[in-house]
Order: structure tokens, then sequence, then C-alpha cells
């Protein structure tokens, strides 16, 4: 299994910023020397509240990518919709250089309508058709900008390059791959630099619903989950798997091509993972769970006792019986273990620095993970390979 930490951002306490890069760092750090997968940063905007504040995984990955060995790099998400496609394409090359070929690349939709609104008015979630357009569309051209050696794009929301620009230029010799020779008018651009990864750097789309994943699939993509229970899992694994199959035309592996994040705290004891990191845990889901309720975290065809608010049931037992991988080295290991024979689960990310949590104590939970958690997962894995 590979090992990936899902370093969302947090500044709950709001301590000064050179500090929670610092920390950051230091996790980033140690996940390198420690030979984990991949590291994973996140995109959120105007977030004064301090429930997620890093604005660019992308300049966090290049100061990774400076401080980093081995490491992947990876983004959890770009919110592909904010930004100008062939302007994010061109960074993520850039970083794929800097970093030597370490780069995965995260894709969404986004999902805070106060940061989408203001970031790019086309990509308003009020009009989900649209904003669907819009990502669609600029993935497409993301990936003619790192594929095509020059390129065009005429779609809904942007043409590329601009119609009716004349280029003349006594060092730029004309040429019939990029304009047309006898008006000088530019008909095909180019981006600097490509990939070093070819043909580009694998794409995860971030996703939940079935018509994303089964969208995710039919385009090639690796998918990112993150909140359900293992029974909710299993249908969406599904779906992506019988969605690959069908688009490639072969039978592929439940769990191929999809990560699974997971909120992770190890401790000595039960009791210390609920103390040290409960009330942390909680009070993030309060915030993602102000949107989307508490449907996420149910089984399939489970029925909640009715409430007077919809959050009313959200406490420390009803999340840790459903996906947190919270408590003893011991207790982690076993849950892992579930997610591997239930799902074939081949790409966890796990993290540990919520809102609020002390960061001495994030780094121990992380560590007590490295040392005594997966080297158990591996080990058994290694066991199975032999056995069979």
């Amino acid at each position: 299994m590979k090992f990936g930490y899902f370093c969302n951002t947090t500044n709950w306490d709001h301590k000064p910023y050179n500090q929670l890069l610092d920390e950051t760092k230091e996790i980033t750090t140690y996940c390198d020397e420690n030979n984990w997968n991949s590291i994973w940063y996140t995109e959120h905007h105007f977030n004064h509240e301090g429930m997620e504040s890093c604005t660019n995984p992308l300049m966090m990955g290049v100061d990774a990518a400076a401080r980093t060995k081995q490491i992947r790099i990876g983004q959890a998400c770009n919110v592909i919709t904010f930004h100008n496609p062939i302007r994010l394409a061109e960074d993520i090359a850039l970083l794929d250089q800097l970093s030597g070929g370490r780069v995965e690349v995260g894709i969404g939709r986004g999902i805070y309508g106060r940061e989408a609104i203001n970031m790019n008015k086309e990509a308003d979630l009020k009009d989900q058709a649209k904003n669907f357009r819009l990502f669609e569309e600029s993935l497409t051209i993301m990936k003619k900008a790192w594929t095509e050696e020059f390129f065009s794009h005429k779609g809904e929301f942007y043409t590329y390059p601009s119609p009716n620009f004349v280029w003349q230029h006594d060092m730029s010799p004309p040429n019939e791959k990029f304009l047309d020779t006898k008006t000088n008018e530019i008909k095909k651009i180019s981006i600097v630099p490509k990939p070093k990864q070819s043909p580009h750097p694998p794409i995860w789309q971030v996703v939940d619903g079935a018509r994303s994943i089964e969208w995710a699939a039919q385009n090639g993509l690796n998918t990112i989950m993150w909140i359900p229970t293992v029974k909710a899992l299993k249908k969406r694994f599904e779906i992506y798997r019988d969605a690959k199959s069908k688009a490639e035309n072969r039978d592929v592996p439940l769990g191929e091509g999809i990560s699974l994040v997971r909120d992770m705290f190890v401790a000595e004891t039960m009791e210390e993972a609920e103390k040290l990191a409960g009330e942390h845990i909680i009070n993030y889901m309060k915030w993602v769970c102000h949107w989307r309720g508490l449907g996420n975290h149910m089984d399939p065809g489970e029925e909640l006792p009715e409430t007077k608010h919809k959050l009313d049931l959200l406490n420390y037992d009803f999340l840790h019986k459903r996906n947190l991988l919270f408590g003893t080295p011991e207790y982690v290991v076993n849950k892992i273990n579930e997610l591997k024979s239930e799902l074939n689960l081949q790409n966890l990310q796990v993290w540990s620095n919520f809102p609020g949590i002390d960061h001495k104590a994030c780094m121990r939970s992380i560590k007590l993970f490295n040392d005594e958690v997966i080297p158990k997962i591996n080990f058994d894995s290694s066991n199975i390979e032999k056995a069979g």
C-alpha cells in the first residue's frame, strides 16, 4: 500500500502564518525522510476563520520540491475552475520540472460558494451545470497545453490563441506550425515548459457522487475520495471499477486508480486519541457538514433518528465507528486492513493536523503511524505476496 500525507493546513488558533508554514515544512520533511509515497497540499481562499488556510498548493509544492528528495508532491486539489487554465498548466509543468518529475496533479470543481463567486464568477456553484462545463473545458485545455507542441482551442469560456493577432519578429521565423504564413496571424500557441513526466503527470479528481466518479473513470482520471464508511465506499469503488473497465476495455481490479483520505490520530491508548484530537476533528466536521449534512457518513440504507438540528448527532462516537483512524496502533492497523480486504485499497492519505490540534501532538501521531502502523501493513502485504 502507498501512504500519503494529506496536509490540509489549518490555523484555527490564528498562530503567526510563518509558524504555520514552519510546522507544515516539518511534516513535509519528516514524511520525505521516512519514505512516505506522497504529500498533498490544499487550496482554499478567504478563510479568515482559520479552518483551511492554504491558498496555493503549487507554491507549497515548490517549497517541498526544494527541501525533499523522493516524496511525490500532490495537490488535493487545484480548484481548476478558479484559474486561467493555461497559466495553471504552465505552473504545474514548471513544478514538475523543478521537482524532477514528482508531481501528482489533483483537480476539483470547488465546494465553497464564497470562494467560487469571488475567484471566478463563471465558477459560481449556484449553477452546477455551468461550473461543470467550465471544469471540463479547463481540463481539456490543460491536457492540450501539456501534450501538444502547439495547440488551439475554441470553447464556451476560452479561445486560444486570441483571434486576429498578428505576430512578426525577425528572431521568430515564420512557421506553419503556429502561424498563417500569408497573414502572420497566430493560429496556435505553445506553453513552456512542458511537464517532465510524459505525457503529463498523473491526474487525480476529487470525487463524491456517482456521476463524478463515472466521469473521472471514463476520462482516464484517478480519483480521491474522503468521508464515507466502508460499506458506502464499496459502492463508489465498484462504480469507478465498472466505468473504467468499460472505458478501457479490460477488467480493472477493484481499488485501482483510487486514493482514500482518512482522518488519523494514533496514540498509546484509545482514550488518549480521543482526548488529544477528538474535539478538534468534531469541530472540523461541523464546518464541513454545515453544508453537506451527515449523509456522507451513513451506510447505504441507514436512516438516522429525527433531530431538531441536522448536526445534533455529530459527536465523537458517531464519527469514530464510521470513518476515523483514531486509536492505538493496533486499532488503526485493523481498520486499514479492513479497507484493504473490503476495497482492495491501494492508496491511503491520512492527516492529523486538524484545526486547533497541538503541533507536537500532531507530530507524535504521525511518528506513531510511521513507526507502528505502516510497517505492519506493508509487512502483512509482503507476506501475502510471498504466499501467493
